[in-house]
């Protein structure tokens, strides 16, 4: 198992330093000047010399690829980032990259992790009676839930949550409710960060779960019908055994890819959600930083995103290692 890992992990570097290569020459490609909006704003006009001022503090005058010493280039100058750990400032606000992103990604993973968490809590269990009362109402009703959450926008979910605890709250108490605005940290107020993002969390974690109950589903019947599975009936099993310990944990393969691929979108996917919830996380930064053409932060929110989905494939394989020995063997 040591050895796999090992493996896996020196698979990462060739992936990182390609992906890193390609958002470069994609982001220089993208047409607009960040140095024109900063000093003109949108649709004024600007000076051309103070233009070209900026554009030399900024260095976006110095070569792209190559020079010499290879660290004047624009490239060398990122490639030496990622090395130092040093991920440059900002060409909007001139602040560090890392204050930035700092700022909002701690927000951005709680609400992944409690999103992944309300899906793993509906998805694993709805799943597993599916498959068991196969063709009966408990079935239909579960597959009726699911597929109303795979149509359902997590947006409007979470529209309608609001409106919800508005009608709600207001005939109750005579105040409505309203989600708090500023983010406070779990550890210095738990309720109050709770009421801000426990919501975002049930609409997108719902929507989220109805794929994963889908997948579960689908994968444990199958696994239902292997031999295995018969032979243990065959032998007396009690059948809470036989789904608990040998057919569900081979089933979750897929499922575990899913959840997966999901905590990954979640990070910075969530521009649309965070808009209705008025939550400053990185997807408003993505839009804000796109807006602006800030190229340079950008491109490290979506190296950023590259590393955490190179990362939870990371996780899912030794996940695939753990459950099904094979796979490491092979």
């Amino acid at each position: 198992m040591f050895r796999y890992i090992i493996k896996r992990l020196l698979l990462m570097i060739p992936t990182l330093f390609g992906a890193a290569v390609l958002v470069f020459v994609l982001m220089r490609m993208v047409p607009g000047d960040v140095c024109e909006v900063r000093m003109a704003g949108f649709g004024a006009f600007a000076d051309q010399e103070a233009i070209d001022i900026c554009r030399e503090n900024l260095g976006l005058n110095n070569p792209l690829l190559w020079a010499w010493p290879w660290w004047d280039s624009q490239f060398g100058q990122v490639m030496w980032g990622y090395l130092t750990l040093d991920l440059g400032e900002s060409m909007w606000t001139g602040k560090p990259i890392t204050h930035e992103i700092g700022l909002r990604f701690q927000l951005s993973l709680q609400v992944a992790f409690m999103a992944t968490a309300v899906a793993i809590l509906i998805a694993i269990p709805l799943g597993t009676i599916s498959a068991v009362k196969q063709d009966t109402w408990i079935d239909y009703c579960v597959r009726t839930f699911s597929i109303a959450g795979i149509a359902m926008p997590s947006f409007w979910l979470g529209i309608m949550i609001i409106l919800g605890l508005l009608i709600t709250t207001q005939a109750w108490s005579g105040t409505p409710w309203m989600p708090p605005i500023v983010y406070v940290s779990p550890f210095e107020d738990l309720a109050g960060n709770l009421s801000q993002l426990i919501w975002p969390a049930v609409a997108t974690g719902y929507r989220y779960s109805a794929v994963a109950t889908r997948m579960t589903r689908s994968a444990l019947l199958e696994v239902l019908g292997e031999d295995y599975v018969r032979t243990a009936r065959a032998k007396g099993l009690l059948e809470r055994v036989i789904i608990s310990r040998h057919a569900l944990k081979n089933a979750m393969l897929p499922v575990i890819t899913i959840f997966g691929i999901e905590f990954a979108f979640l990070i910075g996917g969530l521009v649309v959600t965070e808009q209705v919830f008025n939550l400053n996380g990185l997807g408003k930064l993505f839009v804000e930083s796109v807006l602006t053409n800030d190229f340079t932060l950008t491109q490290q929110l979506v190296m950023l995103v590259v590393v955490i989905f190179v990362f939870m494939n990371f996780v899912v394989d030794i996940f695939y290692a753990w459950l099904d020995p094979r796979i490491r063997y092979a």
